[in-house]
């Protein structure tokens, strides 16, 4: 190459046209691709998390669409709690196709020992189910496993569960409600299983008769019964989307005050989509974290790789190449880098649906629909292109100034020149594009401005406590033994790896502290949830006149334990200060409050476990309007306060009251509460059951309950027991579940931290090549240069994980206290050993990678300098 082949400035000329650039860059690149091995994986991994998130959360929410149909039992469903559809209204939807209505409730199932299980009950009619079908073990048809025989029982069919649960085989008889039934198959498949919800016992499946003779379907009963419609046209043509909105809206305006709980086969669960929503959030948050970690790692590999050139650019700049020439020589090369690796993150991302369904198919309880996601793929090219500039330009630009006299120089002490203004501006730039696809592509954009400022802020305090480290070492006196000296001086010197150690570990490892303080917490909440001064029992369906007698029965057969009992009924909210609740717009947190049917309950007093935070209670005996006592939280969310109305449909009839208080409800007492309290007036005469608490002086035990069990089932067949530590089971594997795949995630930016870790401390390696050589040729033994690297590398390990844990805190208790709103415990145990990890992480990477220059000999690498 010539001075003559290389572009000059001329006025009106900033650099070379872009075939010279590409043309250089490449030429430069057949080299190979040494020094950027970690930045292709930081980039391929932050995009494969970013990538993967999302087609796997599209996989899921395209499942549920496909598979509508099925999973709700037809294209649409109208539910309501306590009444069937009335005449009127079953004539409007039979009229569209055909339908089939199935009843929902939990009860008890007995032995004649008098075991006794709590059960999820689907009573299903002659058409069950309208869509997909159902498996049993034995095969038979439905309804020979669930018609009356000739013995005079009804069949029923039940999921394997029971039988751990009540020992009870094939052709056993059970006792539910005041009926007996006898177990005629297992229950493998029902392909509506997902629209049930989270179930705490073995579903059982039998006849709308069998329910009606086991008696849990009468007056003031909890039972949910759903009307499902498979629509169908007279030219059998299939039903479009169009025509189902039409026909859901026709029945609205038909039946305004049904208080209906209508689903349609593309809204099967509006709660878990939003559920999955947040938790996709979430996790694309992770991962972009595990990408803004590899960006450090971005950095220190393109600082390295200028470093490392600076030769060959300066021959450049020799041979009259400008600056600008080099940059985008430069530039070039750092982009067809971070192109490979965003291709392969990508690939990886795109494919991992599919890996999903091919390995854990069986074991997934949701649809998954995988296929390529356009978007996603869009939005982990878009991350990982912007992750590259916003760190690398900044690298990039000094590369610009790099001066010929660099080729004479030492290359311990190169020019350190300022970033010129037009490089600064463009890592600006870069950064703020960065941010604002934070915001475009999180719909949330709380959660979005809390992340980023979190961020931000995380890198500050980082590079704060990379300064002060370096500054404490420089300013601590001359220690007595050279190892010492040595280590102190390594933190503090120029080009010192301090700043990069600090900054590649301590954003991995806060995430890591913070996501284990959280689980912990969470556990630790259901866990003392069970323990202490909460109720072991609750019971449902206490017909309203046997309150006194079940309270006395309780007591008598557990002496010591308290009962307390109150109405129950369940309304569904319609509409807010006159406001329908489909055009309410509430905070995410209080969106579930609007969909479906809640529990109600009427009062005298302030409940056990309230405090009135503003109005007033309504008087004993009040005989006025219609007054509710709402939850303080609740109300903020809906947008409703004092004064306002709410109007709720129970039975099928729509009641609207004014909100005379509002309460703090301590949830975690676990006791009878609801966000809903009316005064005892508004439901005067409507048919009700009661819901009591059985509380154990000191938390009772397996025995003791296990017996009460036993005995409430025996006598009053129609009443549910919930054992509060079944329940409390249950949310524990919940828990751990999405736990699971939350480390899962973290995982992700932990392996980014190694990786940037490895990185950093390979890109000193040249200058920690000179170091030994230098010393050992004054005589330092490889002892001694071992020990010093050893407390240096302890030293910043152990200040990075002191950071990690104070900051984890931080964030673990904020996120803790302020929105899962419950109290914080900080768990050292666990903090400490991720801390730990850390340090033994620094040290042993350290060592890894310096073994070898301890054994160059001088010699030959002064002959090759």
């Amino acid at each position: 190459m010539t001075a003559a082949s290389l572009p000059r400035e001329t006025p009106g000329r900033t650099g070379s046209s872009l075939a010279t650039v590409l043309r250089l860059a490449v030429r430069d690149l057949r080299g190979g691709l040494s020094g950027f091995w970690i930045f292709l994986a930081c980039i391929a991994l932050g995009v494969t998390a970013i990538t993967g998130v999302g087609s796997v959360a599209d996989g899921l929410a395209e499942g549920l669409a496909v598979q509508g149909r099925t999973i709700l039992g037809g294209d649409a469903s109208f539910s309501r709690v306590g009444a069937l559809l009335s005449p009127e209204e079953a004539a409007l939807v039979s009229a569209r196709g055909r339908t089939s209505t199935i009843g929902e409730v939990r009860a008890m199932a007995r032995r004649a020992d008098g075991n006794a299980t709590l059960i999820d009950i689907k009573a299903a009619d002659a058409s069950y189910p309208l869509v997909g079908s159902v498996t049993l073990d034995p095969p038979q048809p439905l309804a020979a496993a669930l018609d009356k025989g000739a013995d005079g029982l009804f069949g029923i069919a039940a999921d394997a569960t029971i039988a751990a649960r009540l020992e009870s085989k094939i052709g056993d008889i059970l006792d539910i409600g005041t009926g007996r039934f006898v177990l005629r198959a297992t229950l493998r498949q029902e392909p509506d299983k997902l629209a049930g919800g989270i179930a705490l016992g073995p579903r059982v499946l039998m006849s709308a008769d069998g329910l009606r003779a086991a008696g849990l379907s009468g007056l003031g009963s909890l039972v949910r019964w759903t009307t499902r419609v498979e629509l169908a046209k007279a030219d059998a043509a299939p039903v479009g989307d169009a025509d189902l909105t039409r026909f859901v809206d026709t029945a609205k305006a038909a039946f305004p005050q049904a208080g209906w709980d209508i689903r349609t086969r593309r809204n099967v669960s509006p709660e878990f989509d939003r559920n999955l929503g947040r938790f996709t959030q979430f996790l694309t948050l992770v991962g972009l974290t595990s990408l803004v970690i590899g960006g450090v790692g971005v950095a220190n590999a393109v600082r390295a790789t200028v470093e490392r050139k600076r030769a060959s650019l300066a021959i450049l700049k020799s041979l009259g190449a400008p600056g600008g020439l080099v940059f985008a020589i430069s530039l070039s090369q750092v982009l067809a880098v971070a192109a490979v690796g965003i291709l392969a993150g990508l690939a990886a991302g795109a494919a991992l649906p599919f890996v999903i369904l091919a390995l854990f198919g069986q074991y997934i309880p949701f649809p998954l629909d995988p296929s390529v996601y356009p978007r996603e793929l869009l939005q982990g090219a878009l991350y990982g292109f912007l992750t590259t500039l916003a760190f690398s330009l900044g690298a990039l630009g000094r590369a610009h100034d790099i001066p010929v006299s660099a080729l004479f120089r030492d290359q311990i002490d190169p020019d350190q020149t300022r970033l010129r203004r037009r490089y600064q501006i463009y890592v600006g730039l870069a950064v703020a594009a960065l941010i604002g696809t934070v915001f475009l592509f999180t719909p949330d954009w709380r959660l979005s401005a809390i992340y980023m400022g979190a961020t931000l802020v995380a890198f500050g305090l980082l590079r704060l406590v990379a300064l002060a480290l370096m500054r404490l070492a420089r300013a601590l006196p001359h220690a007595g033994r050279m190892e010492t000296r040595l280590a102190l001086g390594n933190i503090h010197r120029p080009g010192a790896l301090t700043p990069s150690v600090v900054l590649s570990l301590g954003l991995g490892l806060a995430l890591l502290v913070t996501l284990t303080l959280i689980d912990v917490n969470i556990r630790r909440q259901i866990a003392d949830a069970g323990t202490g001064d909460v109720p072991s029992f609750f019971f449902a369906d206490i017909p309203s006149d046997q309150q006194d007698a079940f309270k006395q029965f309780v007591t008598t057969h557990a002496p010591g334990v308290s009962v307390a009992a109150v109405p129950m009924m369940r309304g569904r909210i319609v509409a807010l200060q006159g406001v329908p609740v489909a055009q309410i717009k509430p905070k995410p947190g209080s969106a579930f409050a609007l969909e479906g049917d809640r529990g109600v309950t009427t009062s005298d007093v302030v409940p056990d476990g309230s405090t009135l935070t503003s109005g007033a209670w309504w008087p004993v005996g009040y005989s006025g309007p219609p007054l509710v006592s709402f939850d303080k939280g609740l109300a903020e969310g809906l947008g409703i306060g004092l004064g306002d109305t709410i109007s709720v449909n129970v039975l099928g009839r729509t009641v609207t009251a004014k909100i005379a208080s509002l309460r703090q409800i301590e949830w975690e007492k676990l006791g009878i509460n609801f966000f809903m309290v009316f005064s005892p007036n508004t439901f005067a005469g409507a048919p009700h059951s009661d819901l009591a608490t059985a509380t154990f002086a000191k938390g009772g035990g397996d025995a003791p309950e296990v017996a009460l069990l036993k005995a409430v089932a025996g006598a009053y067949p129609t009443v549910t027991a919930i054992r509060v530590k079944d329940v409390l089971q249950t949310l524990d594997h919940l828990v751990g579940q999405l736990a699971l795949a939350i480390r899962g995630a973290s995982g992700v930016a932990i392996v980014a931290s190694i990786l940037v870790l490895a990185g950093a401390l390979a890109a000193g390696r040249r200058a920690r090549v000179y170091d030994a050589v230098v010393l050992k040729v004054l005589g330092a033994t490889r002892r001694r240069l071992l020990a010093s690297l050893l407390i240096e590398y302890a030293i910043l390990g152990g200040a990075t994980a002191l950071f990690g844990i104070l900051a984890g805190g931080g964030a673990a208790y904020f996120i803790v206290t302020r929105v899962m709103d419950f109290g914080f415990t900080f768990a050292w145990g666990p903090a400490i050993g991720a801390a730990l990890s850390a340090l033994v992480l620094t040290v042993v990477l350290g060592l890894a990678g310096t073994w070898r220059i301890l054994g160059e000999k001088p010699a030959s690498f002064l002959r090759a300098s």
